[in-house]
């Protein structure tokens, strides 16, 4: 049996005197490695055995932590973190205090910025490269970000102040065809275009060959041959975006060819200019189940490595529910049309995109232009739904007030993954969108706790509310329903008696922790009752005179505090004359990677965490 190299890599450093053959050895070692946490931990597999070559070339040819590695998007960072001296510790990931799934600046001094969400490497990375500047630090920064996040507005934005830096700046663009969903949209296409028509690059190259060995060449010819370098170009294809915008461009090149991109790297570390590389890897390398279904495994629950098949039984949730419910709305009413941010089996829509495919819309990882697209259909009659993970609705907000609330258009929002989202940890987390809808006049927000309830909600939202709504709930599937419980369809439910000296409030899914808290409360003789909030923007005044009638308001939420709308619901009993107490317990800061489960559990947010807040407060 050979050696194992892994067990002797404890940083960068040791890959330095390491043979190519030794190299390629370690690869397959890493991909065993992730291959078996992952279907252990759940988490990102296919991505990141896609950049293991790319991420051992690096770290071979670079000096990290001197030289800054950025990565985009951070999920791809798996290898990064076991070539860094995280090996030990890489069967942790993802679980409630180990490794975070994403580059972590509190994690290891290797992490040069953390990322979870798409398109930030290049804007950070050149941040990193100008201070280096500005102070007269040594050493290389390097951005490394996937064709999906490319599709992002910000690598746009990063790329064009990036083009006009005077040293050496490195992006690599990982191109592997894919971000979750299939990638869409003109780069995409000029990123094809690209991999097939390499002829300029072979030209370019053998040309350099032959004028190398031509001596006694002066300046005249020499910029003679760079204008005609930009012609040539031109006629073999036509469109240079990149070296448009500043950048030398090179490749595309095979991105696990180990020798071919250490050579690579190691020359253009060199160039003291901006240098863009086109890498083109395979997402899901070396593993069959992934390479053949790189959708399906980019981020998997536990799974049997021997079969592919994942371990987790549930195939109904409510992003499959929403989706159903949109379809069969659609079928009856042909203005109606899906929306999604390179997300579409994410949020449910890949059945919409297959049955109403001129009604199906992808706009690539650029939640901003989804927004302000949203309103031009609206202005134009249709009825659009944009399904879109609540953490990352967050990068709409400017358009949301500008391009939608304040023009009154009619847009609803499927905000998906609301609330804690468990193992993607602090970056994807969804605890703000509550708070910053509640800054927006006009919108109509509903937070259903149940299957049935989401699909009373996403017609309400189309058909019974004037204008722009949203509809949030949680990932995963319903949790604990009592037996008595029967949906309205109003703006708030009431479980248990209507007079009752203690009242829990809350909405979406900690409703079922309430329940089950208020009938033990009401085991041990204490008479309480729960106000479910199905609309919590605007709140039904009926609910806040329900609950003002009490001794005891407690309110729950799974969401930010400042600006949530527990505090406005205080703000509310006051408003009606409340003469008792007011409690509430909301998050108070970005919550870590942990089960649901353990999250809810640490925040005081399950049944026992209600009983123990209830119980104490009485005693006092």
């Amino acid at each position: 049996m050979m050696k194992s190299l892994l067990d002797t890599i404890h940083s960068p450093e040791d890959l330095k005197e390491l043979s190519l053959e030794q190299l390629r050895q370690l690869c397959a070692e890493i991909r065993a490695k992730i291959i078996r946490t992952v279907s252990s931990n759940g988490g990102h597999l296919a991505s990141n055995l896609g950049v293991v070559e790319l991420t051992v070339a690096l770290h071979r040819v670079f000096s990290s932590p001197d030289d800054k590695i950025v990565w985009d998007v951070g999920h791809q960072s798996y290898t990064h973190k076991i070539l860094t001296g995280r090996c030990d510790r890489i069967s942790t990931i993802r679980t409630q205090g180990g490794l975070s799934g994403f580059p972590n600046r509190q994690e290891s001094p290797y992490d040069p910025f953390s990322s979870g969400h798409s398109s930030t490497s290049i804007s950070a990375a050149l941040g990193l490269a100008k201070a280096k500047d500005l102070s007269g630090e040594k050493g290389h920064v390097v951005a490394v970000i996937g064709d999906g996040a490319l599709t992002g507005g910000l690598a746009y934005e990063g790329l064009n102040n990036a083009g006009r830096f005077k040293k050496n700046f490195i992006v690599i663009l990982n191109d592997n065809k894919m971000s979750i969903s299939r990638n869409v949209g003109s780069m995409a296409r000029y990123l094809a275009q690209l991999r097939t028509e390499p002829s300029y690059f072979r030209f370019k190259g053998n040309v350099e060959k032959i004028l190398d060995h031509i001596p006694g060449i002066g300046p005249h010819l020499q910029m003679a041959l760079t204008r005609s370098k930009a012609v040539l170009k031109q006629i073999l294809y036509n469109s240079t975006i990149f070296e448009d915008m500043g950048f030398y461009y090179y490749g595309p090149f095979d991105g696990h060819d180990i020798e071919r991109l250490i050579e690579v790297f190691s020359n253009v570390k060199n160039i003291d200019h901006p240098v863009f590389l086109h890498v083109l890897t395979r997402k899901g390398k070396g593993y069959s189940y992934a390479e053949n279904d790189p959708g399906a495994f980019h981020g998997i629950s536990k799974f049997n490595i021997e079969t592919g098949k994942s371990y987790s039984s549930a195939s109904i949730n409510f992003s499959s529910v929403f989706g159903h419910c949109l379809c069969g709305l659609a079928e009856k009413d042909p203005r109606i049309c899906g929306i999604t941010a390179a997300m579409k089996s994410g949020t449910g829509l890949t059945e919409f995109a297959r049955r109403f495919p001129d009604r199906f819309f992808d706009t690539g990882i650029a939640e901003e232009h989804a927004v302000t697209f949203c309103g031009g259909l609206a202005v134009g009659g249709m009825l659009p739904v944009f399904a879109v993970y609540s953490s990352f609705l967050q990068r709409g907000y400017d358009q949301l007030i500008h391009d939608i609330a304040i023009q009154h258009v009619k847009v609803v929002l499927a905000v998906d993954r609301a609330g804690i989202v468990g193992e993607d940890g602090v970056t994807h987390q969804g605890i703000f969108d509550a708070a910053f809808f509640n800054t927006i006049p006009g919108i109509t927000v509903f937070a259903p706790s149940f299957y049935d309830e989401l699909d009373l909600c996403l017609r309400t939202a189309l058909y019974q509310v004037p204008g722009f709504a949203a509809v949030r709930y949680p990932r995963g599937g319903q949790l604990f329903r009592p037996y008595d419980f029967r949906p309205s369809g109003r703006a708030f439910d009431l479980y248990g008696e209507k007079k009752t000296e203690t009242v829990i409030v809350t909405y979406g899914r900690l409703f079922s922790f309430a329940c089950l808290a208020c009938s033990e409360l009401n085991r041990k003789g204490d008479r309480t009752a729960v106000v479910k909030l199905n609309r919590i923007k605007p709140v039904d005044p009926e609910a806040v005179r329900q609950a003002s009638g009490a001794k005891q308001v407690f309110f729950f939420e799974e969401g930010i505090q400042q600006g949530g709308i527990g505090e406005h619901f205080g703000f509310l009993l006051g408003q009606a004359g409340f003469a008792g107490k007011f409690y509430l317990r909301a998050i108070n800061d970005f919550v870590a990677h942990a089960t649901m489960r353990q999250a809810l559990e640490a925040l005081g947010l399950t049944e026992n965490g209600m009983l123990q807040m209830i119980l104490a407060e009485r005693a006092k």
